[in-house]
């Protein structure tokens, strides 16, 4: 967050698991942003699907619209905490939200490529990628989502990822401590296969 819009009067959220931050169609009146733990934001389809257009994670700030009402439904992923930021009416933040909202772009418009151009495999090479990125270029990543949200968001079934988690382990390319911690043992490997 921008140091002159981080200096603002916000409020601190705490969300538990599945915990609704804002819900499709509601009046946006603030931007958020992760101080802790992980948010989900998605769309519920016609027929019931669900569709995961991003995760966010410790520091990112999420809630931009462009007409004054949300478009998608954010619900934190896990025990989570949410810096609310309400929005002064009339006030021009342009300076101070557009690198965040330029930076939430770029990652929608990467994700658009991923999801559309890619097998399944180099699909859950580039989310493991990604989110060792933002979580520091750590090889040990911590992954707060399931395996179900991993496949909404990848457009995959749970089935899959799981598959493919398993044909990375036994490549060497990860190792799995628990159900929720990948350590990355060979990211190249992992890059090879999105290039």
């Amino acid at each position: 967050m921008p140091p002159a819009f981080a200096a603002q009067p916000h409020q601190v959220l705490f969300c538990t698991p599945n915990k609704e931050i804002y819900a499709q169609g509601g009046r946006a009146t603030a931007l958020y942003q992760v101080e802790f733990g992980a948010v989900r934001i998605y769309r519920l389809l016609a027929d019931g699907r669900r569709q995961i257009s991003a995760f966010h994670v410790a520091g990112e700030v999420f809630g931009f619209e462009a007409d004054g009402h949300h478009r998608f439904f954010a619900e934190a992923v896990c025990n989570s905490a949410i810096r609310v930021y309400r929005l002064p009416v009339g006030a021009d933040l342009s300076r101070d939200v557009l690198p965040a909202a330029l930076l939430a772009l770029v990652r929608a418009q990467e994700h658009l490529l991923v999801i559309g151009r890619q097998n399944a495999a180099e699909r859950v090479a580039a989310f493991l990628l990604d989110l060792a990125a933002r979580q520091g270029s750590l090889r040990q990543i911590e992954l707060a989502m399931s395996r179900t949200d991993i496949g909404d968001y990848l457009g995959l079934t749970i089935e899959t990822v799981s598959r493919v988690f398993s044909k990375f382990r036994e490549n060497g390319h990860i190792r799995l401590q628990g159900a929720r911690t990948v350590v990355l043992l060979k990211p190249e490997a992992l890059r090879a296969m999105c290039a």
